[in-house]
This record gives structure tokens, C-alpha cells and sequence, in this order.
């Protein structure tokens, strides 16, 4: 039978699930957005229509303020709109208007909706504009004028026509509309045309649902509007027509399915990568225990899966490293009680070995100074000689400091493994840091009779760019290395110098055993040592070169290891400063 593999799996399941949501919200699109836009129009303008109707009872007997009012609701609906009568006539009422003060006297001069359009009204109109208007006055007063151009500038005077100048004192103006909002208002006789056939049904729907609303078609243009009607008093002797245009949305649909054409491949092959991608992220610990199951069918203990997060998958790996743990156990009782699985038995403590170095280091750190204190707190349990109390409870004091670091330090390198440690970078002087992290190795420098010199120019103050706290960390952990692998009576030499790429490069250098080639590459790994028969005294907890390689990568740093004649060099490079020193 064929296996079928979980990554597939998802990768099916995934990508098709993905493609019945795209699928679906183009279908939503394509069928319902039309219909949700038609509805959301209508519920808008009848909501802003109540409104309108409320505001108009309050400014009935004022005419200005009416025309105010009505062209105020076009601008903030888009829609053209009248006040009719009773038999649906229109009702002379201009939304549009400027009042101009000429010689002390105010002159209102009403924008028409036929033979004028947005273009023949200056742009960017404002109080106190000056303007020059032709036209013809509509009242014995001259006080109302019909505009035949406006303008800022005097021109030519037309035949027939009366010229007035004057401030801009107030006005309301087509804002926010469609293209060419004039002619779409002077679209409103032609509506109101064809409805006078339906006047009577229409005040029976007015009665029963407080509005009317239907669809019109310009017939020059082709352009769907939708029509409302609402009353305006109890006695039907006025009401408010509106008339909104559909086009903005049916453009808007064919155009989203004309880009989802094309933009229909794009999202098929996004759909199949992130797909994939997931899938492989989210299958991969799966994909780890299943091999190291595998490993354990085969009575393979060698590797251990190494899934430390803490979910099922990381519950998971850590019963199988304790299942892995137990039959190894259960196998060495076996093999020690039969003397002819011998050589089977010295295999498995070779195989155990291979699986400490590689696998439990964690286990091993911890297993060993939790021994050691265990045993003496029995021994204080049991009631041990008074001379020897003391010295049990400093060795346990010293045991709990020994996993103290070491435990602080997995919490540091996790920080970094994590990418939790944000840098703060600031100028400083790479010498003075150096020479105070020195010091504070004064302790153990005199215990094995060492001493470290530094080799800089002391004129030169040699300012870097870094994080002086990390830097620092770094400078301790290698001078403790080069410490703790120095042969006695030796001297520690650290050497800062320029580089020729505009940086500072320093190396840190003891005499003492080299470095086998194998293990130069591996000295940076967490729990590596290249010692492997070191006693637990001579060394620090195995992760002081792990978090140096992840401080000098946050810091984008070339930094490394090398032989020399006499031991072991670490070096590292910062980039220079040439900007102000900070304290």
C-alpha cells in the first residue's frame, strides 16, 4: 500500500480549502455586492431623507433657507433632488446659488440646471471672492439674477445682458458630485415625466410605507438611477424627489471581474506556496518524531528528537526521550545478566556514550550537580560528623551556584535562539571596556598565576559602534575561556588594531593545548567541548561560546578561532566610530 504523507496531506487540504474561500468571495462579489450596494444606497438616502423632511418643516417660509438646505443634501448624498407638488410638478426652488453684495445690496444669483455646466463655474469658490457675473435679473427688485457666465475677470459684455461685481458673501455650490452634477439635476423633469402616469399608486405607497422608490434610465446616456419619493406634509401638497445614479457600482463590478481574471492565477500560485510552506512547518516535528520512532523500532538510542516547544509535539518528544531512556536502561539489565551478550552489552555502552555527547547533554549538566547535592544532603540527613557539615554544606552551596549559571545561561541563549535581544548601539571605547572586563578576572588570573596584556595604541582611543553591555559579555566569556585553558605562569595577550575595511579587530589569545581541526567548527555549538576528558572543575557550563556566536551575528561581526604556536586565538571585529564618544 502506498503511504501518503502528512505534508501532502496538508498541502491538499490546505490549498483547497483556501480556494473554496476565493472561490466563494468571488462568487459573493460577483452576485451580491450589486445588490448590497442598490440596498445600502436606498437605506442611506431614506435615512438622510427623514432627516430632510424634519429640517424642512422647521425652514418652510424661508426660501433661502429651503434652497440651503436642498443643496446641502445633494452635496452630501451625490444625488440630484427636488421638491414637487401635488401633481408632481417641480417646484421652482434653485439648490444652487451665490449671493453677491454690489453698492450695499445683496444679489442672489441662482446656478440653473440647463444650459450651464460644473465647468462654467470657477473653481475653488470662497467667501469674499470677487466676481463678475452676466446675466439676466428675474425680479423687479434686481435682486435675483439668471446667470449666462461667471467669472473672476471682466470680458466682453453680451448682448442683452447686465453685468454685476461684487464679494461673495454666501453660497452653495455643487461639491463632491458626480461628473457633470448640472446636467445629471436637469435629468430630474425627464424622470418626473414619466412618472405622472403613477401619481395616484404612488400616494397610496406614500400612505402605506412612508416611501416610493423605483429605477430610471437615462436614455441618452444609459445610466440606471434610483428614484425615491417622500412626503413632506400630512397634506400631500409636497414631497421630496431624489434621484441617485447606480453606474459607480455596476463599473465598479465589471471591473472586479475583469481584475480577478487576471488576478485569479496570481492567488492560485500564492494559494499553492504558502500552501506548501505551511504544511512543511506545521508537519515537520510530526516528520522528526515519526523518524525518531522509527530510530526507537530499531532499537536505535543514539538521537533524540529535539523539539523543545511546548506544545503536544514538544509533550510528545519528551515521552519518547524518556521511552528511549527506559529501554536503553531495560536492554543494559538484560545484556549485564547474560554473559553471552557481551558484546552486545560493550555496543550499547558505546552507543550510550554516542547518545550522552550528542543528545543529553542538557540532562547531563544538571543530572551531575543535583547528584552531588543529593548525596550530601543525605549524608547531613544521616546525621555525618560535625567537622565534616561545613564542608558538605559549601560543597552543596557550590554544586547549586554551578547549575544557578548554568541555568542562567540556557535562559540567555534562548533569548538569543528566540531572537528576543533587541541591540542598543552606542559609541564607546572598545580599550576601557576591555581593560575593566580584565579586571574583574583578577581572582582567578592569581589562582593559576597568569596575567593578560593588552596591546593597543594608547593614544588612539579606538571607538566602536556596539552594544557596550553584549560586548561586554562577549570580552568576559572569551577571556574566561582563554582563562580556564591557559597553562600556568602564562600571559593572556589581547590585541586591538584597525583594519583596513574601516573596523576594529580584536584577538584574545592564551598559550595553552590547540584546538583539533575537527573541532574548530564546533567549539560555537551549545554543550560542545572540544575536551571530552575534562574533569567538571576545569570547565564553565558549555554555553559561553554558543551565546558569544549569536551576540557577534546580532551584531553582524565577523569573528572566529584559530591555532597559533602557542595555544588558541579568538578574534572578533566591531565597526569603527567616528562620531562623538559617550560616556
Amino acid at each position: 500500500m502506498r503511504k501518503q504523507g502528512v505534508v501532502l496531506k496538508l498541502f491538499v487540504v490546505t490549498s483547497v480549502l483556501i480556494l473554496i474561500v476565493f472561490s466563494f468571495v468571488m462568487l459573493a462579489e460577483g452576485v451580491f455586492f450589486e445588490r448590497f450596494y442598490r440596498s445600502s444606497k436606498i437605506h442611506t438616502l431614506e435615512r438622510n431623507m427623514n432627516h430632510f423632511a424634519e429640517q424642512f418643516k422647521l425652514a418652510d417660509a424661508d426660501k433661502q433657507r429651503v434652497s440651503r438646505q436642498l443643496g446641502t443634501f445633494m452635496n452630501q448624498n451625490d444625488a440630484s433632488t427636488a421638491i414637487v407638488n401635488s401633481r408632481f410638478e417641480r417646484m421652482v426652488i434653485a439648490p444652487y446659488y451665490l449671493v453677491l453684495q454690489v453698492d450695499g445690496k445683496a444679489i442672489t444669483v441662482q446656478i440653473p440646471t440647463d444650459g450651464m455646466t460644473i465647468e462654467d463655474i470657477p473653481h475653488g469658490i470662497q467667501a469674499g471672492d470677487h466676481l463678475v457675473v452676466d446675466g439676466i435679473f428675474m425680479d423687479e427688485a434686481d435682486t435675483i439674477m439668471h446667470p449666462v457666465t461667471i467669472s473672476r475677470e471682466s470680458s466682453a459684455l453680451g448682448q442683452g445682458l447686465v453685468r454685476v461685481e461684487g464679494r461673495v458673501t454666501d453660497f452653495i455650490l455643487p461639491e463632491k458630485r458626480s461628473y457633470n452634477p448640472i446636467y445629471q439635476d436637469g435629468l430630474i423633469d425627464d424622470a418626473l415625466r414619466e412618472w405622472q402616469p403613477a401619481v395616484e399608486s404612488s400616494r397610496t405607497l406614500l400612505h402605506k410605507n412612508g416611501f416610493v422608490h423605483a429605477e430610471w434610465r437615462d436614455n441618452w446616456s444609459g445610466v440606471q438611477y434610483v428614484v425615491l419619493l417622500k412626503s413632506l406634509s400630512e397634506d400631500g401638497s409636497r414631497y421630496l424627489f431624489v434621484m441617485a445614479s447606480l453606474q459607480p457600482v455596476g463599473e465598479a463590478v465589471a471591473i472586479l471581474k475583469q481584475y480577478f481574471i487576471y488576478l485569479a492565477p496570481i492567488i492560485l500560485l500564492l494559494v499553492v506556496l504558502l500552501s506548501f510552506i505551511y504544511s512543511r512547518i506545521v508537519s515537520r516535528p510530526l516528520v522528526s518524531l515519526s523518524r525518531s520512532a522509527a530510530r526507537l523500532a530499531q532499537l536505535d538510542f543514539t538521537v533524540q528528537p529535539e523539539i523543545h516547544s511546548k506544545d503536544e509535539f514538544g509533550e510528545l518528544s519528551r515521552h519518547m526521550v524518556e521511552l528511549s531512556r527506559n529501554l536503553d536502561a531495560a536492554l543494559k539489565e538484560l545484556t549485564q545478566a547474560n554473559v553471552q551478550l557481551q558484546a552486545d552489552v560493550e555496543e550499547k555502552q558505546r552507543s550510550e556514550q554516542l547518545r550522552k555527547e550528542l543528545v543529553a547533554n542538557i540532562s547531563h549538566e544538571l543530572k551531575t550537580p543535583l547528584g552531588i547535592v543529593k548525596g550530601f544532603a543525605e549524608g547531613l540527613q544521616d546525621g555525618v560528623a560535625g567537622d565534616k557539615k561545613d564542608r558538605y554544606l559549601a560543597l552543596i552551596v557550590n554544586e547549586t551556584d554551578r547549575m544557578n549559571a548554568l541555568i542562567m545561561d540556557m535562559l540567555e541563549l534562548s533569548k538569543y535562539e528566540v531572537k528576543a535581544v533587541r541591540l542598543q548601539l552606542r559609541d564607546f571605547s572598545l580599550g576601557v571596556l576591555i581593560q575593566g572586563a580584565a579586571e574583574s578576572f583578577s581572582g582567578q588570573l592569581e589562582s593559576k598565576q597568569l596575567r593578560i596584556h593588552i596591546d593597543k595604541d594608547d593614544e588612539d582611543e579606538l571607538l566602536v559602534t556596539a552594544d557596550p553591555v553584549r560586548i561586554e559579555q562577549v570580552v568576559s566569556n572569551l577571556l574566561s575561556n582563554a582563562i580556564r585553558h591557559a597553562t600556568e605562569n602564562s600571559v593572556i595577550t589581547v590585541t586591538i588594531e584597525r583594519t583596513a575595511a574601516g573596523g576594529i579587530n580584536t584577538v584574545i589569545a592564551n598559550a595553552g593545548p590547540p584546538i583539533a581541526e575537527e573541532d574548530l567548527d564546533r567549539i560555537w555549538e551549545q554543550f560542545y567541548r572540544a575536551e571530552r576528558s575534562r574533569d567538571r572543575k576545569s570547565g564553565g557550563t558549555g554555553l559561553g561560546l554558543a551565546i558569544v556566536k549569536h551576540i557577534m551575528e546580532l551584531h553582524e561581526s565577523h569573528f572566529g578561532v584559530m591555532n597559533t604556536k602557542e595555544g588558541v586565538a579568538f578574534y572578533f571585529t566591531l565597526q569603527e566610530s567616528r562620531g562623538k564618544h559617550h560616556e
